[in-house]
C-alpha cells in the first residue's frame, strides 16, 4: 500500500479567513482518532510515517499550523500564537465532526496540546508531549532563536542535508547522509524556481519568545492532563527539555509515562523503535 492511497489532503478556513491545510488518514474503526501538531518551524511531514505505521487502525489528522507547509501565511504575525492555533484546531474538529482526539504535540505542538486541554478539556482524550514541558532550557531556546526566520536556500537536497548535518549534528549524531537528506525533505521544499527553501513563513519569528525558564501558566495548563493517559518523550541529548522537568511533570500526571529516547536531541523524530513502542502503549491505554 502506498502512502498516496491512504490519506487525503484537505483544507479548512480559520476564523480570520486563512486557508489551512491538513492531511487525513481515515479509518473504518471506531477508536479515538489522533491529531498531530508539529513544532515551531515544522510541518506534517514530521508525522507522515505514522500514517503508514498505523495502517488504518485509527484515524490520524495531521495539521499544518498557519504559516507552515501548505497552510496560508497569516496577514498579522501576532496571530502566530498558541491561542490562535487552538482556535484553528477547534474549528477544524467541529468541521470534520471530531468531538475529541489524542493529541500528539512536538515542542510547540506540545504547548498547544496543553493549552487545548486547559481551554477545551472535553476535546483531549490523551496526549503525547514530545520533548516539551512547562520549563524550557535557555540554551535550547537560544539555539532556536538564532535560526528561526533565517531564510536560507540551497541548490540541491545534498547541500541542504550537509548543512543540516553541520548545524544539527548534535540532535541526531548517528544520522548518515541518506537520513540527513530525509530530514531535509521534512524541513524544506523546492520552490517554483528550483531552489530548496524552508517551508514556513519567516514572520513566525516575530512573536517568538526567547526567554526560557519556568512558566507558571503552562504548569497550570499541564494540570488539565493529570487524569488523562499521557506520554512524555524526551531526547536524551535535548538542550531544551530537561530530565528534571520531565520528572516534575510526572508528579502531576496521574496516568503519565516518561520515556527517554537514547542518542537523540530536540526532538525525537517518533520514528525511533522506542518511540513507537511507547506510542503503541499510550494508544492501548486510551482505548
Amino acid at each position: 500500500m502506498t502512502d498516496e492511497k491512504i490519506y487525503q489532503d484537505q483544507y479548512w478556513e480559520s476564523d480570520d479567513g486563512l486557508k489551512l491545510h491538513y492531511r487525513d488518514y481515515p479509518s473504518a474503526g471506531s477508536k479515538t482518532p489522533i491529531i498531530c501538531v508539529p513544532g515551531l518551524t515544522r510541518n506534517i511531514r514530521d508525522f507522515e510515517h505514522l500514517g503508514q505505521w498505523m495502517n488504518g487502525d485509527r484515524r490520524i489528522v495531521m495539521i499544518n499550523l498557519r504559516g507552515r507547509g501548505d497552510s496560508e501565511y497569516a496577514k498579522d504575525s501576532a496571530t502566530y500564537s498558541p491561542k490562535s492555533y487552538v482556535a484553528d484546531i477547534v474549528k477544524l474538529m467541529d468541521e470534520i465532526a471530531l468531538p475529541n482526539a489524542i493529541f500528539f504535540g512536538t515542542s510547540l505542538g506540545g504547548i498547544v496540546t496543553m493549552l487545548m486541554g486547559s481551554m477545551h478539556p472535553d476535546r483531549v482524550a490523551g496526549a503525547l508531549l514530545n520533548d516539551i514541558g512547562p520549563e524550557i532550557d535557555q540554551r535550547g531556546l537560544d539555539r532556536i532563536g538564532e535560526s528561526v526566520g533565517q531564510g536560507r536556500s540551497f541548490d540541491t537536497w545534498a547541500h541542504a542535508a550537509r548543512d543540516l548535518a553541520e548545524t544539527s549534528g548534535h540532535i541526531y549524531p548517528d544520522y548518515n547522509l541518506k537520513e540527513w537528506i530525509g530530514f531535509a525533505k521534512k524541513l524544506y521544499r523546492m520552490n517554483s524556481s528550483g531552489r530548496i527553501k524552508l517551508d514556513y513563513d519567516m514572520k513566525i519569528s516575530e512573536p517568538f519568545e526567547s526567554k526560557g525558564g519556568g512558566n507558571e501558566a503552562i504548569w497550570k495548563m499541564l494540570e488539565s492532563l493529570k487524569d488523562l493517559p499521557t506520554l512524555i518523550l524526551r531526547g536524551e541529548l535535548s538542550d531544551l527539555f530537561s530530565d528534571a522537568t520531565a520528572r516534575k511533570m510526572m508528579e502531576i500526571l496521574e496516568q503519565g509515562e516518561f520515556v527517554t529516547i537514547a542518542r537523540v536531541g530536540h526532538a525525537p523524530s517518533l520514528e525511533e523503535p522506542r518511540s513507537l513502542d511507547a506510542i503503541a502503549a499510550l494508544l492501548q491505554r486510551v482505548d
